[in-house]
Order: structure tokens, then C-alpha cells, then sequence
């Protein structure tokens, strides 16, 4: 039996469309059927071959809900969910190795260094060879973290839990706000518009959003954010005043960087108050050196700065449900669908800041 996926196999040109063999599963192995793949800003910098994991060729997607067609042995999923042929799921897109000192000691398996991620840095000429979610079918590995999900919830709207959302809720399990706390954030993408959801449901007072696009900042508002800034329209002290001025002169309790720029760092440090929390989930790849005043901004105001890498499969699972439980709220961030063969024009969408979230309907 043959599939059909989209595989990068020239930087900066045109995924090509091949006929692949799936291979007999072995034990562990599941193989799934894709009902939507996630286009994100990751793919995006691998196309452009930006990121140095990326291996060639490659299936790329690592953001997957499909249904299981075949099973090699028993599985169930996080919850202890038996699964079997038909079930829908949310897969997790990342595999640690289970042995080292941060999956065993620390038990922080997102720390692996010997992690795999699917689509992101597990080649296409590596067995079983479909190894991303821009394709008809897929091979998960043994040890895989999947969520089963409900067939009536549309499968687009859930793929950026198991990225965005994953990371967001990651950021969130690290230093939860207090109720009534301010929290700012800067980048109204998809982990920004989750960032504002965590936020409102874990009881914050002021949500805060700085963005560029007004109908992000319009989404958000959507989703709870109690002001925006749209930066394009606003200068730094703009900014400083307004934010200081609904804190009564403190700054943000708890600041989430998603941009992935140093400018945004210098900016958000100076609006945290002192003693307040600087999250940053923005930085996906290299991004150039961060200019800090490290005694002003922050040894001075005793400022913890906390960085954020990728996520685990509880944190997935929070995501998931926070989107489950707002299904008609996170629709609205699916702006673009496309079919497996248009898996190039999702890309440059992305690329062209279109969208929001683009998706795959294989």
C-alpha cells in the first residue's frame, strides 16, 4: 500500500509531491491517517533552511490530528485511554530518548538532548520514511504521547494545541499568575492568542497584548485581552505609560515574550515590575544577540528571566483542553486551509504573515 506526502527537498523552492510505501508496522508502531496538519512559523525558517536540524529530504509537520488505521500491539493514550483502529487523535510532537539524566533524574523530558520531533529533525530517508504530517499517512514511533480526541471536534481547530498551545501552557506551568494579576504579552500569533486564553482562565485582572497586526490585536481582545497596543502605531513610551498607568505605576506582574525578537526583549524588561517574571517563548531558532542593562533592568529590580523550550505531554494535554472548552473562540484563529498538494502555498501564506494558522486537510 502506497501514500502520498509532500516532501522539502531543495531550500527556498517548491515541496515536491511523492508516492511512498508504508511500511509493515512494527511493534509499538502506529499508522494514522492525517486529517489536518498544522502549518507553523517552524516550517517556515526549515523551508528557508534556517534551522540546522534540518535534514534532507523531509516530511515536514509536526503539528498532527489523524485517525488510527493500524495498530502493532497495545496502545493507549495519556490518559489511559485504550486506542484502536478509528480513534481520532492529537499526537505530540516530540520523543525523548527516556534514559538520560533530564528524562530520568529531572524528569523534564522536553530537556532531552537526544529528542526527536517529527517533521522537524527525523529525515525522510529514515525509516519507517514517514516521519512528518504533510502527508496521506503517517508512522508514529513506539513511545509516542497521543490524546485521543472527539470525532465531532473539526481537526483543524485542535493542531495548534499540540505546538502553540503546548508551548504556552508550558510558560504557564512555570510561574502561574496570581488572581488579579497584570500580564503582558507580546505577540499576538498563536502562542500569544493562547498566552491571552491561559491568562483570562487562570483569573488575571489586565491582559496586555503589543502587536503590529490590528486583527490580531482584535482577535485577542476576542479571547480577553483587556487592552492592545499595536506598536506600528505607538512609540516605546507610548507603550511604558499606558501599561504603567493600569498598574498604578508597577509594570506587568508577568510578561510572555512570543515574538522571537531581541527588540521586544529590551522592551519588555524595562515594563516588568520589580520582583516580576520575564517569560520567553518567542525564541524558536537564533535570533541574534539581546541587548540587556543587566544591572537596571534586571539585577536592580530583583527580575527573574525565564526561558521556555518546546513542552512536554501534559502540557499538550492542558492546551488540548482549554481548546476544547472554548472550540468556538479557537476557530477563529484557522484562517487558511488547503489540500496535501497545496502544502507550498500554505507555506508562503505563512511566510507572508497572511495568516494566522494555516492548515492541511490532507
Amino acid at each position: 500500500m502506497k501514500t502520498l506526502a509532500m516532501r522539502l527537498e531543495h531550500f527556498n523552492e517548491p515541496l515536491v509531491l511523492r508516492e511512498i510505501e508504508i511500511p509493515v508496522l512494527e511493534q509499538g508502531q502506529v499508522l494514522v491517517r492525517i486529517d489536518a496538519a498544522g502549518v507553523c512559523g517552524s516550517d517556515v525558517h526549515m523551508w528557508k533552511g534556517e534551522d540546522a536540524r534540518t535534514k534532507l529530504p523531509m516530511i515536514l509537520g509536526h503539528e498532527g490530528v489523524g485517525t488510527i488505521e493500524e495498530l502493532k500491539g497495545v496502545k493507549t493514550d495519556i490518559n489511559g485511554k485504550s486506542l484502536k483502529p478509528g480513534d481520532r487523535i492529537l499526537m505530540h510532537r516530540g520523543l525523548s530518548c527516556g534514559t538520560c539524566y533530564y528524562c530520568t533524574t529531572r524528569n523534564k523530558p522536553w530537556l532531552c538532548r537526544q529528542r526527536k520531533v517529527f517533521g522537524i529533525n527525523i529525515p525522510g530517508s529514515q525509516p519507517p520514511f514517514l516521519n512528518g504530517c504533510y502527508a496521506r499517512h503517517m508512522v508514529l514511533a513506539a513511545g509516542t504521547h497521543v490524546i485521543k480526541v472527539p470525532q465531532a471536534a473539526d481537526p483543524a481547530v485542535l493542531v495548534a494545541a499540540s505546538c502553540s498551545g503546548s508551548m504556552a501552557a508550558h510558560a504557564f506551568s512555570l510561574n502561574p499568575p496570581e488572581y488579579g494579576d497584570t500580564v503582558l504579552i507580546q505577540g499576538p500569533g498563536p502562542i500569544g492568542i493562547y498566552a491571552v486564553a491561559f491568562a483570562k482562565a487562570l483569573g488575571a485582572a489586565n491582559i496586555i497584548v503589543i502587536g503590529g497586526s490590528e486583527n490580531r490585536l482584535e482577535l485577542c481582545r476576542h479571547f480577553g485581552a483587556t487592552m492592545t497596543l499595536n506598536r506600528r502605531s505607538t512609540t516605546l513610551e507610548d507603550r511604558r505609560e499606558q501599561i504603567y498607568q493600569v498598574t498604578d505605576g508597577r509594570g506587568a506582574d508577568m510578561i510572555i515574550e512570543a515574538v522571537g525578537d531581541p527588540s521586544a526583549v529590551y522592551e519588555g524588561l524595562d515594563l516588568a515590575r520589580v520582583e516580576g517574571t520575564y517569560l520567553s517563548v518567542g525564541f524558536s531558532q537564533p535570533a541574534g544577540l539581546c541587548e540587556v542593562d543587566f544591572f537596571r533592568q534586571v539585577v536592580n529590580r530583583n527580575l527573574k528571566i525565564q526561558g521556555v523550550w518546546v513542552s512536554g505531554a501534559q502540557h499538550t494535554a492542558r492546551a488540548l483542553d482549554l481548546t476544547l472548552n472554548n472550540l468556538e473562540l479557537f476557530q477563529r484563529i484557522v484562517t487558511h486551509r488547503f489540500k496535501l498538494e497545496e502544502a507550498s502555498q500554505a507555506i508562503e501564506t505563512m511566510a507572508g504573515r497572511e495568516g494566522l494558522k494555516v492548515v492541511l486537510e490532507p
